[in-house]
C-alpha cells in the first residue's frame, strides 16, 4: 500500500511539471517574455508570505500558500482563460472541474480530496483566506503591467474601467492592496500606458 500511495504521488509531482509550459498574458517585470502559469504561482504564493498583514481578516498564511500553490493547476488539462476575455470564460468552470477530477484523482484519495477540497475553497472564496489568495491573484498581473509599461493592456486594448472592473474584487481579501492597485492604475493611466474609460491612453 505505501508503494502504491508514493507511486501516485510521484505520478502526480510529474504531471504538474506540465504547468511550466502554460503561458499567461502577463509580461514578466525583469525578462522579455511572458510568465508561466508555474512562475505565477510561485510568485503569489511569496506575496503570502510578504504581505499577509494587509489581509482583512487574520489568515493562516500556510493556508493560502497551499492554496496559491495548488489553484493553477488545473490549468494544465484547461488552460489559462485571460481575465479580459469574455467568451473563454463561460466554459471555464467546466473545463476547470474536468481538469481537477483527472489531476486531483491522480493522487491517493485522501489527499485527493484535500487539496481539491483547498482548490474548490480558492474557487468559491468561501474563507479569509480564499478571499486573500484571490486578492494576490488578481494584484499580480496589475503589478506585472504597471511594471512593463502596461504592456499586456496594450496589447489587447485593455481600459482602466475594465481593469478596475474586473479587479475591485481584490477588496474583498485586502483594502490596503485595492488601493495600491488602484494607485498603480491611475498612474498607467497619466503615464499613457493604459487607455482612459474613453479608450484613448491620457
Amino acid at each position: 500500500m505505501g508503494e502504491e500511495r508514493l507511486e501516485r504521488q510521484i505520478r502526480f509531482i510529474l504531471e504538474i511539471d506540465s504547468l511550466k509550459g502554460v503561458l499567461r498574458q502577463s509580461y514578466l517585470a525583469g525578462v522579455d517574455r511572458r510568465e508561466n502559469s508555474a512562475e505565477h504561482s510561485w510568485h503569489v504564493s511569496v506575496m503570502a508570505v510578504v504581505l499577509a498583514e494587509h489581509a482583512n481578516e487574520a489568515v493562516d498564511v500556510a493556508r493560502v500558500v497551499r492554496m496559491l500553490l495548488l489553484h493553477d493547476v488545473v490549468e494544465i488539462d484547461a488552460g489559462d482563460t485571460y481575465v479580459y476575455d469574455a467568451t473563454s470564460a463561460a466554459g471555464k468552470a467546466v473545463r476547470e472541474a474536468r481538469a481537477a477530477d483527472r489531476l486531483f484523482g491522480i493522487l491517493p484519495a485522501d489527499q485527493g480530496q484535500e487539496l481539491r477540497a483547498l482548490w474548490e475553497e480558492f474557487e468559491a472564496g468561501t474563507s479569509p483566506e480564499a478571499r486573500f489568495a484571490a486578492a494576490l491573484d488578481r494584484l499580480m498581473p496589475v503589478l506585472h503591467n504597471w511594471a512593463t509599461g502596461g504592456r499586456s493592456w496594450r496589447e489587447h486594448g485593455i481600459t482602466a474601467e475594465r481593469v478596475i472592473e474586473r479587479n475591485a474584487a481584490i477588496a474583498a481579501g485586502s483594502e490596503a492592496l485595492w488601493a495600491r492597485a488602484l494607485a498603480c492604475i491611475r498612474e498607467a493611466v497619466a503615464r499613457g500606458d493604459l487607455a482612459g474609460a474613453s479608450g484613448a491612453a491620457r
